[in-house]
């Protein structure tokens, strides 16, 4: 989970990275105090996220644990997009926090369970279409690539060049503006709370972490 509030689509952001649709702010960023008190905590809980994702894989941690902390991890998810688009200050940060501990908790289940992280050999990106892209030296490291029930295609540096070639107009503009990045349209992989239309109704038995 690179971020936990769930993927709508692209948007025109406002204020505060709201979407513009989006009828007014949540009451924890009514003021740029609680905004940045509250993003503070937002950004610890998206720092483990990420640094989870470099070493398990894309969307693969919650795939690697028992069925009931899977879905004690999947509750704790849809508590955070419910405090980040409907709470108050002290609803974010303490979500925030728990997601922090529900991460380290599946660390840890994987870990005990013998699972195996992410080799260091192999880079994962989740594509638009909820597919993970593994990038890996050559075919020999392809063997090291985790599938573990996910849609998982393997590209090796040598393919990466031919499709770069094949796109010319990448290249193009990454050599007309030096340090240009290109608008990243990856998603995560398919989940639950993809099928959520929203977070406003309560969830019934949450157990935090």
């Amino acid at each position: 989970m690179n971020k936990a509030k769930a993927n709508t689509g692209k948007k025109t952001k406002t204020q505060f990275g709201l979407p513009a649709d989006h009828v007014a702010p949540p009451p924890w960023q009514e003021t740029v105090g609680t905004y940045l008190g509250g993003q503070a905590h937002v950004d610890e809980m998206d720092l483990v996220a990420i640094e989870m994702e470099k070493r398990w894989g894309a969307g693969r941690l919650r795939l690697v644990v028992d069925p009931i902390l899977r879905e004690k991890f999947d509750r704790q998810r849809y508590l955070v997009n419910q405090a980040l688009w409907h709470g108050e200050l002290q609803d974010v940060i303490r979500e925030s926090k728990r997601m922090v501990l529900a991460w380290q908790a599946l660390d840890r289940a994987a870990t005990a369970a013998g699972r195996q992280a992410l080799a260091p050999e192999v880079w994962e990106v989740t594509l638009a279409s909820g597919t993970v892209a593994a990038i890996v030296r050559d075919s020999h490291h392809a063997s090291k690539v985790a599938v573990e029930n996910r849609s998982v295609r393997v590209y090796t540096l040598e393919e990466i060049g031919h499709l770069l070639h094949g796109f010319p107009e990448l290249s193009k503009a990454k050599a007309t503006f030096p340090g240009a990045a290109v608008e990243k349209v990856s998603t995560r992989v398919i989940d639950p709370l993809q099928a959520v239309p929203d977070s406003k109704a309560p969830i019934d038995d949450a157990i935090p972490f």
